[in-house]
């Protein structure tokens, strides 16, 4: 993960933090449209835990405890991850016992190929460049872990266009994991890094088995 700078935060508008709050919501919405068989405990035990550590993450943003937004904010990725893995493997799991209609397996499959999405988006925004709170402390976006498309802009036509303070928000990391959950690689925006590499190749894979498991089922239907 890359340094945070000690630059002055005024240069540009903080980045908005609901667009990740609304993300991890739907997670939490795409978890009830999952067959009972790739639920561990009751179907709202889950997202009930997720949002109840929503409220103390969004009250530690709001009142400046930022290493405590931190933390929960990782606490919280890390369970969603949790539970997205455990689902995908019980899916592989129980394939071959044909518990799922095919509806029902499509909506299965459905809502962990977009919980994939938005559970890396949600990894490559906290720790890319130091997080939210690390890009909102430096006036521009020079360095991290990827190399987004405005970084290999000229100093004239980034002025241009970006007006010299550009920084990636969550939409330009959510939209870097549908392109690798789609493509299976990076396309506009390579990692840089070990750790982005890890993460997108994860993605990738998961995203390889949820897809494989719909054409064996697909191959066995017909």
């Amino acid at each position: 993960m890359d340094d945070t700078s000690t630059s002055s935060p005024e240069a540009r508008h903080s980045e908005p933090r609901w667009p990740a709050f609304l993300a991890v919501l739907a997670v939490g919405g795409l978890y009830f449209a999952l067959h009972l068989d790739l639920i561990v405990g009751p179907r709202w035990l889950w997202p009930t835990v997720i949002v109840a550590l929503l409220v103390p993450t969004a009250i530690s943003h709001q009142t400046g405890r930022h290493d405590l937004d931190r933390f929960l904010g990782f606490v919280v990725s890390s369970l969603l991850t949790i539970g997205l893995i455990t689902s995908v493997l019980l899916l592989i799991r129980t394939l071959p016992l044909h518990r799922q209609s095919p509806v029902a397996l499509m909506r299965s499959a459905a809502s962990l190929w977009c919980t994939n999405i938005l559970v890396f988006a949600l990894w490559y925004w906290r720790l890319d460049a130091g997080g939210p709170h690390g890009r909102d402390a430096r006036p521009t976006h020079e360095g991290g872990s990827f190399l987004f498309p405005q970084m290999t802009m000229s100093p004239e036509a980034g002025r241009a266009i970006v007006q010299g303070t550009w920084s990636p928000r969550f939409a330009d990391y959510l939209f870097l994991a549908f392109n690798t959950s789609t493509a299976f690689s990076p396309t506009d925006t390579p990692p840089l890094t070990i750790w982005a590499k890890l993460l997108m190749t994860l993605q990738s894979l998961i995203s390889l088995m949820v897809l494989a498991v719909l054409a064996a089922r697909a191959v066995n239907i017909l």
